[in-house]
């Protein structure tokens, strides 16, 4: 994959945001994650969630094996416009997310 300031012109055209997400593609699971960020994000304005509550929300029993899907869900939303992806009280670049964050419905800009 390359940088992708590259793609800065024609940024609808591009689907994944690496070669791994390529590969994996989207599949039903992750649909349904990103439809409980969604939810949970519009339901609540005033408190961002994380990756963890989605994950429970999905699989209470097995949420550590959505923990990651979860993240990549929230990502993808992110790179839509759909909502932001929050650290220190501010939205950062969903690429550039490396630790723990949490999820905000987008602020309209």
């Amino acid at each position: 994959m390359q940088w992708r300031a590259k793609w800065a012109q024609n940024w609808a055209e591009v689907k994944y945001c690496s070669d791994a997400c390529r590969r994996r593609g989207v599949n039903e699971t992750d649909k349904r994650l990103e439809a409980v960020i969604v939810s949970l994000t519009s339901e609540r304005q005033d408190a961002p969630v994380t990756p963890e509550v989605v994950a429970r929300t999905v699989a209470p029993d097995d949420w550590q094996s959505l923990y990651e899907p979860a993240r990549r869900a929230a990502r993808r939303l992110a790179h839509r416009g759909e909502v932001d992806i929050v650290q220190n009280g501010r939205a950062i670049d969903p690429g550039l997310v490396r630790r723990p964050f949490s999820i905000r419905a987008a602020l309209r800009r």
